[in-house]
């Protein structure tokens, strides 16, 4: 059955050129962390800094959601898990995630604060007709390009990610997957329009509080 509070996955360090801006590692495999459900933050809300840092980041990415439970162990079981997709934001306190990551500190602070995945509206997935392999998307703030993404440069692809996320945990329905974002990661700053569009998918806007 579908959970009423989906577990909110996200992979990190997914794009080479988002990996080399950061100046991070070339993970092995897929580098995982968690948001709550209280993150999720639909269009028609703004988006609100937290008090707790100063320099937030739009992180934008394609987003998965489950829809049938259980574990893949083949590329076509994965895909046929999957319900719908759409565009999402990781948004990140750059600079609280800089000093935990110095200490050596889980990052949730910096990364999963009440409203720091900003999602569109899902669009059915239709195995074979939908390539989310490659699936292209931007990010625009204030009608300036940001980020340009392409799903057929993610170093782990979407069957992958959930082949090895399933293999950990048994997936349910209404989980989603906030699968990385490409190069192009900067600060939003109050009265910031943030647009997000992509193939078939899209636009989703926000304004920054």
């Amino acid at each position: 059955m579908t959970v009423s509070n989906p577990r909110i996955f996200c992979i990190g360090r997914n794009y080479v050129k988002h990996i080399e801006e950061l100046e991070n590692e070339v993970p092995g495999r897929p580098v995982i962390f968690m948001k709550p459900y209280s993150s999720l933050l639909p269009q028609g809300n703004k988006i609100v800094i937290p008090s707790h840092g100063a320099e937030l980041h739009h992180e934008a990415e394609l987003v998965l959601k489950i829809g049938k439970a259980g574990r893949a162990k083949t590329d076509i079981g994965a895909l046929a898990m999957i319900e719908a997709y759409t565009l999402g934001i990781d948004l990140t306190l750059r600079d609280v995630q800089k000093q935990l990551k110095e200490k050596g500190l889980p990052w949730e602070i910096a990364k999963s604060f009440p409203g720091s995945a900003p999602i569109g509206e899902f669009v059915t997935y239709r195995n074979g007709t939908t390539d989310l392999g490659d699936l292209k998307f931007s990010l625009n703030v204030n009608g300036v390009n940001r980020q340009n993404g392409d799903t057929a440069l993610m170093l782990f692809p979407v069957a992958g990610i959930i082949i090895y996320l399933s293999g950990i945990w048994e997936l349910q329905e209404g989980d989603l997957i906030y699968t990385g974002t490409p190069a192009g990661v900067a600060q939003l700053k109050s009265g910031d329009r943030v647009e997000l569009t992509g193939d078939g998918v899209g636009p989703f806007s926000w304004d920054v509080e």
